[in-house]
């Protein structure tokens, strides 16, 4: 393959080789799903072209929001990263996610989220381990079962209910970091036709108001193999989860494991024996800043965090970030501005996303060689950085 690659947002036209592209990487069957052979909205997709014009390489930029303690900040997550096997080893990849960062940055995106299928080329390019999608197998005969509350409803959900699952998503959510908004036009197309997820949703009511949900997948059979997917369980009070955990517990008899995703500290996660849990997949995410000031600008931050502090940073990828920057955290928000200054602390791309998810401490992010100081300075100053806490993902794309 010449060296020179061309980057460039794919066509209509160019759908099908990045369909095929695709389908070899990933193992996917010949079926092509609608939403690959047409223009989806809040999705960008690219490709990296040789110079004979072909295909040789693709990515796709999903236009999310994530919550970041309270606000919602414009991501570029990335998915479907795929390189021709002819053409792997010779800066595809970096190419296309470089065009992906700035394209990303123009329309106004602050973060970027993953799922790696290897995390080392996306190390490469700024992208750094920030947590794992969990997915656990409970005994479904391990579940609590209490006589449910007198004040609470337990009923089956229809299509007219999904804007309170929707609302009560957002009530569990948005105060956390990560979690994706589940808004925009990106899943208002994917919602449009789509009924109810899964097989079943299940709701617990407080005075005709929704304080608890399951999504859920039957699955076949009824033996010893038999597996309850719970796609998502959330709760808002402890009352209500007991009460949705205890219809999941109803299962035991034809599907002896509930498998489904915690949510660390949800209320739902309170009463589930998640000591006996075995875990069925682990799905390892990376976090990379887009634009850093607009990542630190765009988030909410704890109201008790307050302070200030220069660092220089790093980013081969995405240049804008490169330089030295002012830290300033008051009163529930912050911003980087750029400074002039001899600095004590240089930081890595990888060490900011790793820092910003509440993924690692300052002098971990040192220990790894992500942060470096001068002799008798304490890195822990950038601590201030992770001040939000960790962050956590409940979607996989």
């Amino acid at each position: 393959m010449p060296a020179t690659v061309h980057v460039r947002e794919l066509d209509l036209a160019d759908l099908d080789a990045a369909w095929e592209l695709g389908r070899f990487a990933f193992g996917s069957t010949s079926e092509r799903p609608a939403p690959t052979t047409v223009a989806v909205p809040g999705m960008t997709r690219y490709g990296a072209f040789d110079d004979s014009g072909r295909l040789v390489g693709k990515a796709v930029d999903l236009h999310h929001d994530q919550w970041w303690s309270g606000r919602a900040v414009p991501a570029a997550d990335v998915a479907g990263v795929a390189v021709a096997p002819e053409a792997r080893g010779r800066g595809v990849a970096r190419a296309m996610l470089t065009g992906l960062l700035r394209g990303a940055r123009e329309r106004g995106a602050a973060v970027s989220a993953l799922y790696p299928t290897v995390a080392a080329p996306y190390r490469a390019c700024g992208w750094e381990t920030a947590g794992v999608l969990r997915t656990v197998d409970l005994a479904t005969a391990a579940l609590p079962r209490h006589r449910p509350a007198a004040h609470l409803t337990v009923r089956a959900g229809t299509p007219a209910d999904l804007p309170a699952v929707a609302d009560l998503y957002e009530r569990v959510t948005r105060h956390r970091n990560g979690m994706l908004t589940r808004r925009g036009e990106l899943f208002d197309f994917f919602a449009a036709d789509a009924g109810l997820p899964g097989d079943g949703l299940t709701l617990v009511e407080h005075d005709g108001a929704l304080v608890a949900y399951a999504t859920w997948q039957r699955g076949r059979g009824y033996g010893a193999d038999s597996v309850l997917t719970v796609d998502e369980a959330l709760a808002t009070t402890a009352e209500a989860a007991r009460d949705l955990v205890g219809v999941l517990g109803s299962w035991a008899s034809v599907a002896p494991t509930v498998r489904l995703c915690p949510l660390d500290g949800d209320v739902v996660s309170t009463v589930l024996p998640l000591e006996a849990a075995r875990d069925h997949e682990r799905d390892l995410w990376m976090h990379r800043p887009v634009d850093v000031a607009r990542a630190v600008a765009a988030r909410g931050w704890p109201a008790h965090a307050r302070g200030v502090v220069d660092f220089g940073l790093t980013d081969a990828l995405a240049d804008w970030n490169t330089g030295t920057w002012r830290l300033t955290v008051a009163d529930g928000a912050a911003e980087l501005t750029r400074v002039d200054a001899d600095v004590d602390l240089r930081l890595d791309v990888r060490g900011f996303a790793l820092l910003y998810a509440g993924a690692a401490h300052a002098r971990s992010v040192a220990q790894a060689g992500l942060l470096h100081h001068r002799a008798g300075v304490d890195p822990a100053a950038l601590d201030l950085l992770s001040a939000g806490g960790p962050a956590q993902l409940l979607d996989y794309f």
